[in-house]
């Protein structure tokens, strides 16, 4: 028997069978970080970016890849969201935005890979709308910093890199 969910006794790809798993409250918490020049960081914050409001649109992109993440990951199943928060937390001295995505649901499977996509998707949208003004910026550190529910339990990262 294969040691990985998703590949079965043959070594093919498979969606997990996630039928007579108990529905729990399940909820998982990712963050990235992204580096941008100082002037960037200015524009995003006096809202002088040209194509508008930079984080109320990564907001609601973020949001939105969180709801279609079994579409863009191959095993990842759809699920019922029921709550998506987007949050940013700026840091001047570093001319960065850290993006915190918090997911959750009541169901048979986990909801990282929902917020795991939440922030990416939020990051990306970041560098799509300042990159006309700063083609240097880094997105970096994409983690999942805790989830809860589930057999496997609770888990907290320890470390964090910002």
């Amino acid at each position: 028997m294969s040691s990985f969910s998703h590949i079965d006794n043959e070594g093919r790809s498979r969606m997990v069978d996630i039928t007579d798993k108990e529905p729990t409250l399940r909820s998982a918490v990712a963050q990235g970080v992204v580096l941008m020049e100082p002037s960037t960081f200015e524009m995003i914050y006096n809202n002088t970016i040209k194509k508008g409001n930079v984080l109320d649109t990564a907001r609601i992109a973020g949001i939105m890849a969180a709801k279609k993440t079994s579409e863009l990951i191959p095993m990842c199943h759809p699920i019922n969201i029921s709550h998506i928060d987007i949050n940013f937390e700026p840091d001047k001295d570093k001319s960065s935005i850290k993006v915190k995505a918090l997911v959750r649901l009541f169901g048979q499977t986990g909801v990282e890979m929902e917020a795991l996509t939440a922030v990416s998707v939020a990051a990306l949208t970041i560098y799509d709308m300042c990159k006309s003004h700063d083609k240097n910026i880094i997105i970096s550190n994409v983690c999942l910093l805790e989830k809860s529910g589930g057999k496997s339990g609770i888990f907290v990262r320890k470390t964090v890199h910002s």
